[in-house]
């Protein structure tokens, strides 16, 4: 019998095999809370990662790989989670992509996959979820947009509509689901330390001959006040706030955890 604040709660995370999402994985499922993780990977890798949630609390894990880009895969997936625990009372919408290119050089496959990763799929999770939620009285949708949902960097053309609209979408939700209980939010964080930024800073140094510290402060984060990298440790920590009953009066938000970048 798992224990902790969300015993007998079940979150769903969509791209959750690595970085922030398994960070929200390993909080939740720390505090009781029955997980589906989603995303791509070594299947082996992810197994470890399904077992080693289970032995947090006690609470189960399950792994959906099913493709956000598609929308019959989506549904598959949320029956699967409804199958497995009744339905999905908290749901981390955080599978996403980037790619890099000016406006009219960007590819429109890309500019398509994008949008259908970073925000359709949050559009047909939430329907999906919604329901069970508001039978409840009980539910949190989380988005994990971005600093880019509140300003722009160029070259990201696709990236940033996306992260906007989620805002804008989260909003809009709050609003509809206000008196049920249940609350949408969005989460967006800086620049976050992972091993995927970790690892360009060598070529980087290379490629711009700067040291460590140089490529760190002034091209990675040059606009973070802070000059330090979001931990994924930190965002987790903010959903797990979201999650609890002190929270309930927070709705419609969007909680910058990016180091004062859209102070400015």
């Amino acid at each position: 019998m798992s224990t902790g604040f969300l015993a007998g709660k079940t979150a769903l995370i969509t791209g959750s095999t690595s970085g922030i999402g398994l960070a929200y994985a390993k909080a939740l499922s720390a505090e009781g809370a029955n997980i589906v993780i989603n995303g791509f990977g070594d299947a082996e890798a992810i197994e470890r990662e399904r077992l080693a949630l289970e032995a947090l609390s006690g609470a189960k894990a399950v792994y959906s790989g099913h493709d956000l880009t598609k929308v019959d895969e989506i549904e598959a997936m949320m029956k699967e989670a409804a199958g497995a625990f009744g339905g999905v009372d908290i749901l981390i919408n955080n599978a996403g992509m980037q790619h890099v290119a000016p406006v009219e050089e960007f590819p429109i496959d890309k500019w398509n996959l994008i949008i259908a990763l970073n925000l359709n799929s949050a559009f047909h999770t939430t329907r999906l979820a919604v329901p069970y939620m508001k039978a409840k009285k009980w539910g949190r949708v989380i988005q994990t947009a971005s600093a880019h949902s509140m300003t722009a960097s160029p070259f990201k053309s696709a990236y940033v509509t996306a992260k906007h609209g989620l805002f804008g979408f989260t909003k809009t939700i709050a609003l509809e689901l206000a008196t049920f209980g249940v609350t949408a939010n969005c989460i967006s964080p800086g620049y976050v330390w992972t091993p995927l930024v970790e690892n360009q800073i060598p070529d980087t140094m290379k490629a711009r001959n700067m040291t460590r510290e140089q490529v760190m402060n002034d091209v990675l984060l040059a606009g973070q006040p802070t000059k330090q990298f979001v931990t994924v440790d930190q965002v987790a920590a903010m959903a797990l706030f979201l999650c609890r009953d002190e929270a309930a009066n927070i709705t419609g938000s969007n909680m910058m955890v990016d180091g004062g970048w859209t102070a400015q």
